[in-house]
């Protein structure tokens, strides 16, 4: 294989074997444009693998002069439009196929041949990439191809039906040499840009990467089952303050990509939403009422029953809500606290469905996210006492094996609630004494219960005792002798005791504003 022959079969030069030296080679952008116009034309697989790799091999062997050479401004253009042409077409040797819907999936037979091809498509662009950054060219002739081959390396190197292990590890080094060639120290450098306090470029690629992505982020051309794994992955490399530049651009695809009916992609879609709350200050998400959308779309995924859906939306949600309005624990004047907001309206529909929940999974998930909710809510939790009420009932009642993790996250919120609101908890003191008894009795006949699931039941349930007592002035203490100590077992009457030894007032550190 050499430069005469490949020139001579790209009808570029006569058919002499001899070597041609630079000054004799035709212009670097007329072979460029032939090679473009092979590789788009060419049908069958076996003719592309062979002329991909003989453009791997120009690029490795031939002079970087004549590769990257050209004359003026319009030169550079020129140089620049058809590296991104070949680039472009290389990568479209690698195309995965059209989904039938938006964001839907192929049978895995549908991209067997793809994994082979990407790896020939990864060799060759990482060798063009190679030869370019030892070249020392300027660095608008790279920009010009970045983004492309990022989005090409991207959608290659995770674990996917249209991957195999060899192909992965092409796409890895193919996203190596990109961030060698152009001086990035990793993925976020090279989207976000800059070193602060250092000279040169300063801006990242993140609008490049978008531009070529955003054709495929709408719902009528979301075809690809690849783009929204390429768009989850570089949203979640920019953090702030590089992302609210790019907001219009995150926000929409972000929003529809949580929309979506496949559980999968709404929690990528929620998960983004999430970054995109966390790296963005809460006046650019009041702006044009974009937190207000994320909350209505938030909102109504917590009437889904998919317990990765429910867990994600929560999360998403606490932090969101800060940004809407301040939490009701914070607010100074009393009567600023009497007023509903939202998050009264979040915790009053997490309190419905846990009351109606039976799956054990989707309590969990909710019992783990309830104490952060309480603790926002702080005296304001007063507004949804009898539904707390029902909730640490219910849910102290029903076992849940092997961690016990909807119990003992219901004890904090029963300790929480206790200490936010103990006038108003006073008089509720009987009831849930009499059930905080009765899971001592449970948690300690229950033989399949590890002893320190155990242990941690029974202390964060003595606590509960003690703060019952401490706002009730000392009446559980009274209420405790009326046990029959013959019907209890000695672990449940040293843990009864424990409440009697508590000093009043050492464990209710916080004061009640009327």
């Amino acid at each position: 294989m050499d430069l005469s022959s490949l020139l001579h079969d790209l009808h570029l030069s006569s058919c002499s074997k001899k070597p041609l030296p630079s000054h004799s080679l035709p212009p670097i952008t007329e072979l460029l444009s032939r090679l473009t116009e092979k590789l788009i034309g060419l049908s069958s697989d076996s003719k592309a693998s062979a002329l991909i790799g003989r453009v791997e091999w120009l690029f490795q062997t031939a002079d970087p002069h004549w590769l990257f050479s050209a004359i003026g401004d319009e030169g550079w253009a020129e140089l620049q439009a058809a590296y991104l042409g070949l680039v472009s077409a290389l990568i479209g040797c690698a195309t995965l196929p059209p989904c039938e819907d938006d964001c839907g999936s192929l049978h895995a037979s549908a991209y067997q041949s793809v994994p082979s091809r990407a790896q020939l498509v990864c060799l060759a662009v990482a060798a063009l990439l190679r030869t370019l950054g030892n070249a020392g060219c300027p660095t608008g002739l790279l920009a010009a191809m970045a983004a492309h081959v990022c989005v090409f390396a991207v959608t290659h190197f995770q674990v996917q039906p249209w991957t195999s292990s060899s192909s992965r590890a092409a796409a890895r080094s193919l996203q190596e040499a990109l961030l060698r060639a152009g001086g990035w120290r990793d993925s976020s450098h090279f989207l976000m840009g800059g070193r602060d306090g250092d000279e040169g470029e300063s801006r990242g690629l993140l609008g490049g990467v978008l531009h070529c992505l955003q054709p495929q982020l709408t719902k009528d051309s979301w075809r690809s089952e690849a783009v929204k794994l390429v768009f989850a992955w570089t949203l979640l490399q920019v953090t702030h303050p590089s992302l609210s530049p790019h907001l219009s651009h995150l926000l929409p695809p972000s929003l529809l990509l949580s929309d979506h009916y496949k559980p999968e992609n709404c929690i990528l879609g929620v998960r983004c939403l999430h970054h995109i709350v966390l790296n963005t200050p809460p006046a650019d998400l009041r702006q044009f009422n974009r937190a207000e959308v994320l909350y209505q779309a938030l909102m109504k995924h917590l009437y889904s029953t998919e317990t990765e859906v429910i867990q994600s939306v929560l999360s998403c949600l606490l932090d969101l809500l800060v940004v809407l309005e301040k939490p009701p624990s914070s607010l100074g004047h009393p009567s600023s606290r009497r007023m509903s907001c939202c998050h009264d309206n979040v915790l009053r529909l997490v309190l419905t469905n846990m009351e109606a929940e039976q799956k054990v999974p989707l309590r969990r998930v909710y019992a783990s996210a309830l104490p952060l909710y309480i603790d926002r809510m702080g005296v304001a939790v007063c507004r949804h006492l009898r539904q707390v009420e029902r909730v640490v009932l219910g849910y102290l009642e029903v076992r849940d094996p092997p961690e016990e993790t909807s119990r003992l996250k219901i004890l904090e919120v029963l300790q929480i609630t206790t200490r936010a609101a103990w006038p108003r908890v006073a008089c509720r003191v009987a009831l849930l004494l009499r059930c905080l008894v009765a899971l001592l009795v449970a948690v300690v006949s229950d033989c399949e219960l590890r002893l320190s699931v155990r242990q941690q039941l029974m202390d964060q349930a003595s606590l509960c005792l003690q703060l019952l007592d401490a706002c009730c002035h000392g009446d559980v203490q009274r209420l405790l002798q009326q046990v029959d100590s013959s019907c209890c077992s000695s672990e449940v009457l040293s843990c009864l005791a424990t409440v009697t030894a508590t000093t009043d007032g050492k464990v209710m550190p916080n004061t009640w504003t009327t």
